[in-house]
Parts: structure tokens; sequence; C-alpha cells
């Protein structure tokens, strides 16, 4: 499994704008605040989500801590799409949220 830290994460959007990351908190944790421009797909959902995530581009996965975002990144490695999961979740994200 590919991982990065928030701090990474943080220089990677930095450097790509286009850089695409899928929150997979559940809807009413993601109000709390969320990585500018992350999409939110719950983990109970991204199996019949699969048609709405681009296979060509790279993925950084997204939860609380790391825990659910590795579920989700393990289910889409397996199939195909190349991802990165975000180490640590937004617990240990400082960097802006919308």
């Amino acid at each position: 499994m590919n991982r990065m830290a928030t701090q990474e994460v943080q220089e990677h959007i930095k450097n790509n704008k286009d850089a695409s990351i899928i929150d997979v908190r559940e809807t009413e944790e993601v109000k709390a605040g969320k990585i500018p421009g992350a999409v939110n797909t719950p983990l109970g959902l991204i199996e019949f989500r699969l048609q709405d995530i681009d296979k060509s581009k790279e993925h950084i996965l997204v939860c609380r801590s790391g825990n659910r975002s590795g579920m989700a990144t393990n289910i889409l490695e397996s199939r195909g799409y190349n991802v990165i999961n975000m180490d640590g979740g937004m617990l240990d994200w400082d960097g802006p949220t919308e």
C-alpha cells in the first residue's frame, strides 16, 4: 500500500492543483471540515461508486485517522486504481479545511 504523511499530502496538493483527494468519512464527519477540493465518498459506498473514480488518475484517500482510508486503498488497489493512503488522517491534518 502506498502511503503519504499529512505534510507530504499538503506539499503534493500545493504542487499539483488538480490532485484528487477522496474523503471516505461519513457525510456528518465531513461537515466538521475537509481538505479543500476533496470529494466525499463514504467507505461503505466506494464499491458502488467505482464508475465515478477516474482510473487514469492518482487518488489520495483520507479519513479521520487513516484506518478507513487504508481499507478503501486496499479495495481500490485490488481493482487496479492508483491510490495512496494519507497516514494519520484528519486527526494529523494541520492544513487548510473547508
